[in-house]
C-alpha cells in the first residue's frame, strides 16, 4: 500500500457534515498522499483545522452543486496530477469505513478491474442496521438500475464509496455526469461503452446521528425518469449504433409483435364487448400467439444482454 500510496487521490465532496469531516480526513490520509475535500458552498463552515492538515487540498464552489458536482470539481483536480492513477471518492459524513480502501484500489492497480465500488447488501447483519425505508428504497433503484446501465452483476449502484481507475475516467466526458445523487449511477452507465469491469466489494455502511442531506421520498421519482432516459439511450447505442447483432433482431421482431398483439388484442375486446359479442376464438388466439411470440423474444434480448454484460 505504501509503494502506491503516491497514486492514489481520494475526493470528499463536502456539504454540513462539520461534526464528522475531519474524522474523515484524517482516516483518508492513512491511505492517500492527496485528499481532496470540495466545500460545495456549505451552510456549516469547513472546520478550521482541516486547512492545518498536510497533504489536504481544498476546494470550494462558487454555488451548491450537489454531491455529483462537486466531486466532478474533485475528479477535473486530480486528472491534473500526473501521478494519480486511481481515484477513490468518499463521502464526508463518516458513513464508510476507509479501512476498505486498499480493497477498492488494489484490483485497479493489478489491471484486473477499472472500477471498484462498496455492495452494502452482502452482508445480512449490516443490512438489518440500514433504515428500512433507505434499504427498500435501494433495493428497487438498484434492481431498475441494472437493467439501465446494462451491469447485471451490480447491485448497490447507489453506494458513493468506490474507486476508479484514471484512464478510464479520462475516456468520460465529465460535465455529462449527474450532479445530483444520481451521479454514481449515471458513472457507471457512462463506463458500459468502454466496457469497464466492475467489482464490488461487500462493505457495511456506518449509520450514526448524522443527519443525511438526501430526500428520501423524492429519490424515486427523481432517479426512475433518468433510469428510463438512460435505458432507452444504452439500448438505441449498443444495438443500433455501435452494434448490430442477435439481439438487435430479438428486439426489432419481438416488440412490434408484443405490442401488435396487445393493440389488436385490446382493440378487438372493446370492439366485439362493446356489441355484446363474445369476442371470436380465431381472433383472441392470433392475439395471443403475437404476444406470447414477442414476449419470447424480447426475453431472449434480456438474455443476451445479461450475456454481454462487461467482465473479465
Amino acid at each position: 500500500m505504501k509503494s502506491t500510496k503516491q497514486a492514489i487521490g481520494i475526493v470528499i465532496p463536502y456539504y454540513n457534515a462539520a461534526a464528522q469531516i475531519e474524522t474523515v480526513v484524517r482516516k483518508a490520509i492513512q491511505y492517500a498522499e492527496t485528499v481532496v475535500v470540495v466545500d460545495d458552498n456549505s451552510l456549516e463552515r469547513l472546520p478550521k483545522s482541516i486547512r492545518e492538515i498536510e497533504k489536504v487540498v481544498i476546494l470550494k464552489t462558487n454555488s451548491n452543486l450537489g454531491v455529483g458536482g462537486a466531486t466532478k470539481c474533485g475528479f477535473e483536480y486530480l486528472l491534473s496530477l500526473s501521478q494519480i492513477k486511481v481515484i477513490v471518492k468518499l463521502d464526508a459524513d463518516n458513513q464508510m469505513d476507509t479501512g476498505y480502501i486498499p480493497e477498492l484500489v488494489k484490483p485497479i492497480f493489478e489491471r484486473e478491474y477499472d472500477f471498484v465500488k462498496g455492495n452494502r447488501f452482502r452482508d445480512f447483519k449490516a443490512l438489518k442496521q440500514m433504515p428500512p425505508i433507505r434499504r427498500f428504497g435501494n433495493l428497487v433503484l438498484s434492481f431498475l438500475s441494472k437493467g439501465a446501465t446494462g451491469y447485471w452483476n451490480c447491485f448497490d449502484f447507489n453506494n458513493g464509496f468506490f474507486s476508479i481507475a484514471t484512464k478510464n475516467l479520462k475516456l468520460i466526458e465529465i460535465n455529462s455526469l449527474s450532479n445530483t445523487y444520481f451521479f454514481e449511477t449515471s458513472l457507471i452507465a457512462s463506463l458500459y461503452y468502454q466496457h469497464a469491469r466492475i467489482l464490488e466489494v461487500p462493505m457495511p455502511a456506518i449509520y450514526g446521528n448524522e443527519k443525511s442531506n438526501m430526500k428520501i421520498f423524492k429519490m424515486p421519482f427523481v432517479f426512475m425518469g433518468k433510469l428510463f432516459k438512460i435505458f432507452f439511450e444504452r439500448i438505441w447505442k449498443a444495438y443500433f449504433v455501435y452494434d448490430f447483432n442477435i439481439g438487435t433482431l430479438y428486439i426489432l421482431f419481438g416488440l412490434p409483435l408484443f405490442l401488435g398483439g396487445v393493440s389488436f388484442g385490446g382493440y378487438n375486446w372493446y370492439h366485439y364487448s362493446s356489441q355484446g359479442i363474445l369476442t371470436p376464438l380465431g381472433t383472441i388466439m392470433i392475439s395471443a400467439i403475437l404476444i406470447i411470440l414477442g414476449f419470447q423474444l424480447l426475453l431472449q434480448a434480456v438474455q443476451f444482454d445479461i450475456f454481454k454484460t462487461p467482465s473479465n
